[in-house]
């Protein structure tokens, strides 16, 4: 699979630092997305592979702070690094306790600058592969009957054979068939690797039924 071209989306309210920034970003070979205010990068579509966000702190309307908030309340996981002319203490250490890459001081290093935006891009780039392969575990789990569903959540648990026949009221020859047909259609290679699989996917055992006879 081809990996997409990193991007940069720059919001400052000032056009002479966007172009600054917008010529440096893409002689770096990113590829970028200028905005001089948070309406109009919120109207954007988002670009797909692997983003971060270089946010002026201090914006007409929104603050950079403000929708770093608005960004974590809509579960949208986007690294960013913000910049400032007027930074201080605490408004750094707000950032960075929202979970910001890092916070530059106006004039900043350019070095320093890249060195966030390729920190935010492996972060951004870990979280769209566990995207994908937490979606494709979701394919793999759709092709499993409610019975291997209940199965896999009880192997994974670490219960033994015997006793998921007896949680399920069924025998342990039909517990092994079911087990057999999900490590198959997981495409697990062990039962840890089936463990990991059900946490990707939060999948917790049902509860046992009552004793009874075991069919």
């Amino acid at each position: 699979m081809v990996e997409q071209p990193s991007t940069v989306m720059v919001i400052d309210d000032d056009p002479g630092v966007r172009d600054s920034l917008g010529k440096l970003l893409q002689s770096a070979g990113f590829r970028i997305s200028l905005f001089g205010s948070v309406n109009e990068f919120l109207a954007a579509d988002p670009p797909e592979g692997p983003t971060c966000l270089v946010l002026d702190v201090r914006l007409p309307g929104q603050s950079g702070l403000e929708l770093q908030r608005e960004l974590a309340g809509a579960k949208r996981q986007l690294p960013i690094i913000f910049i400032t002319g007027h930074g201080d203490i605490p408004m750094s250490v707000q950032a960075m306790k929202g979970g910001a890459i890092e916070f530059l001081t106006k004039p900043f290093r350019e070095q320093d600058l890249l060195e966030a935006i390729r920190l935010g891009h492996d972060h951004d780039r870990a979280r769209l592969e566990q995207e994908r392969i937490t979606a494709e575990l979701k394919i793999h789990f759709e092709t499993l009957t409610p019975r291997e569903r209940e199965v896999m959540a009880f192997v994974a648990s670490g219960r033994l054979n015997k006793q998921i026949a007896a949680d399920l009221g069924v025998s342990e020859i039909t517990v092994k068939v079911h087990r057999s047909r999900v490590m198959q259609k997981m495409h697990a290679s062990s039962l840890p690797h089936l463990a990991r699989m059900a946490d990707q996917l939060q999948l917790a055992p049902t509860k046992p039924r009552s004793p009874g006879r075991v069919t």
